[in-house]
């Protein structure tokens, strides 16, 4: 398939809040295509309750919120990065606003908007729709993306790998040309030119047993740019959001971070308050050192989850600013203005991904990564509450001035797919054996608390099980599972590599052979083996 710099557009992969910012911000001045692996309404923007930083208050300030986001980091997060994005927050929300965004107003707020407050958070500046937020921000973006003649959105279809340089020979210059993607309905792999690419697929969190993530979080990001020759950073920092429901029928319900700051209690089921023993900022103590602290709790007591209580704040309050989380827990048989919620840590969030610069930009040419995907240095060892949605609109909004105030480069011919050395797999149980297997080890062995031992022997299973989908890829055709799957055992490795070269405990990764934090330290930075092309 030809094309030329005018008529080749900018092909996102991924249809959240990153992606959508990216497309609205280009679509007046040229084409993009926007790629959804599953239905468009399926992003973890859609999932995210709490809400956006905004740096709003009369009682708040940038260098504030630039402390609270270091102190959460835990001494990784990169100074400038925190500081350019603070500094476009009050921007960022208000540009969200002018979409029609529906945030929970107050008359005395600033931008007539309410704000909560997080744990991390020195004050309230959070804005959020009600315990929706980022339901009610996708929805908005996603009205308006459909409604744009420029803006191409294409549900089912997923990246395969990013064309570069390596598919057109060895005279060829260094660059991103474009992506093979799957038509997911008609099972045809078509070659999809590209002025720039835009990987938006968010984290890595279904590489784990249980997390708050939707199914659309596998990684492809991350192992697509990692095959493709670009530098991964600070994988081994996942967060555990210490609240999701613990319920047989709710798996991936989350518990929003803001039940606490407005005043919930983690109580074991005697009742006893217990984060005054690990922290003396209670229940508003960063993410990593409450789902420590659940974990410790639940181990030392035998028991399989503990009790968030927020029964205290009455009907009337939680029914006005959590309606979400009261009616699907009441669906469940939980009042929660009656009971305590059963909760326990959960996969929630990616803190590491695609080293790239405050534009996006990737290592390679033409590739950009912004949202969850990318790594700028903003999360360090662990992400503020509520920074991730503000993340996706800043640096979406950077990504395309880039791109739109860039040159268009040549898009030469592409190579199609070649699938004429394989044929239709004879079996589907070995893709799903190796995906849960892959994630009960992970879940077991690379979880909230590590070892040396248990990382060294995750490592091990990890590289038997990658040359088994690497061997089923090499001879059957390609399908969404099989993709998802070779994606997420590319991310598992980079998880382990790194956590194996951080020999200290700092942040999300807590070692027992390495309990200490060191005086300094440094991000874990891979860099892919040179290949041939």
């Amino acid at each position: 398939m030809q094309a030329t710099p005018d008529t080749a557009p900018v092909v996102i992969i991924g249809a959240g809040l990153a992606g959508l910012t990216v497309a609205l911000h280009l679509a007046d001045t040229m084409p993009v295509v926007v790629l959804a692996k599953r239905e468009l309404t399926e992003a973890a923007t859609a999932w995210a309750q709490g809400g956006i930083v905004g740096v709003l208050g009369s009682d708040d300030s940038i260098d504030s919120h630039v402390r609270d986001t270091q102190d959460a980091g835990a001494g990784l997060v990169d100074e400038a990065t925190a500081r350019f994005i603070a500094e476009r927050s009050a921007s960022a929300v208000a540009w969200l606003v002018q979409q029609g965004v529906p945030f929970t107003p107050d008359d005395d707020g600033p931008l007539g908007l309410h704000l909560t407050r997080e744990g991390g958070h020195a004050v309230r500046r959070i804005a959020h729709a009600a315990d929706a937020t980022g339901k009610a921000i996708h929805d908005s973006l996603l009205a308006q993306a459909k409604a744009h003649p420029n803006i191409r959105l294409k549900e089912r279809w997923m990246a395969v790998d990013l064309i570069t340089h390596r598919h057109l020979g060895p005279e060829a210059a260094q660059r991103c040309h474009g992506a093979y993607a799957l038509d997911i309905d008609t099972g045809r792999v078509e070659t999809v030119p590209a002025r720039a690419v835009v990987l938006a697929t968010g984290g890595a969190g279904k590489v784990y047993r249980y997390t708050t993530n939707p199914d659309t979080a596998t990684g492809d990001g991350v192992a697509m740019a990692w095959r493709a020759g670009c530098r991964v950073a600070n994988m081994e920092f996942i967060q555990f959001h210490p609240t999701c429901l613990y319920h047989p029928q709710e798996r991936s319900f989350l518990i929003t971070e803001a039940l606490r700051g407005e005043g919930g209690h983690l109580k074991l089921p005697n009742g006893d308050r217990f984060m005054a023993r690990h922290d003396p900022r209670l229940e508003l103590a960063p993410r990593d050192i409450v789902a420590r602290a659940i974990d410790f709790e639940m181990k030392k007591h035998g028991v399989d989850h503990v009790w968030l209580d927020a029964t205290h704040l009455g009907e009337p309050f939680l029914k006005e600013h959590f309606p979400t989380i009261h009616a699907r827990c009441l669906k469940l048989g939980i009042d929660i203005a009656k009971q305590p919620i059963p909760v326990v840590p959960a996969v929630h969030f990616t803190c590491g991904g695609v080293v790239t610069d405050l534009d996006g930009r990737a290592d390679l040419p033409g590739l950009y990564a912004v949202g969850e995907t990318g790594y700028t240095g903003l999360h360090g060892a662990n992400r503020l509450a509520s920074n991730s949605l503000l993340e996706c609109v800043v640096l979406g909004r950077t990504c395309a001035a880039h791109i739109a105030g860039s040159a268009p480069a040549q898009v030469p011919a592409l190579p199609a797919w070649d699938e004429s050395q394989v044929e239709n797999a004879d079996e589907q149980v070995v893709i799903a054996h190796n995906w849960d297997e892959l994630r009960l080890l992970m879940w077991n062995y690379v979880g909230i608390v590590r070892t040396t031992k248990r990382l060294e022997r995750a490592l091990h299973r990890i590289e038997l099980l990658k040359s088994e989908v690497l061997e089923y890829y090499a001879n059957f055709r390609v399908n969404r599972d099989l993709l998802e799957l070779r994606n997420l055992v590319d991310c598992a490795e980079l998880i382990v590599r790194s956590a194996l070269l951080r020999h200290e405990s700092r942040g999300l990764h807590f070692s027992r052979d390495f309990p200490q934090t060191l005086p300094s330290s440094f991000p874990t930075l891979l860099i892919p083996p040179v290949r041939r092309a």
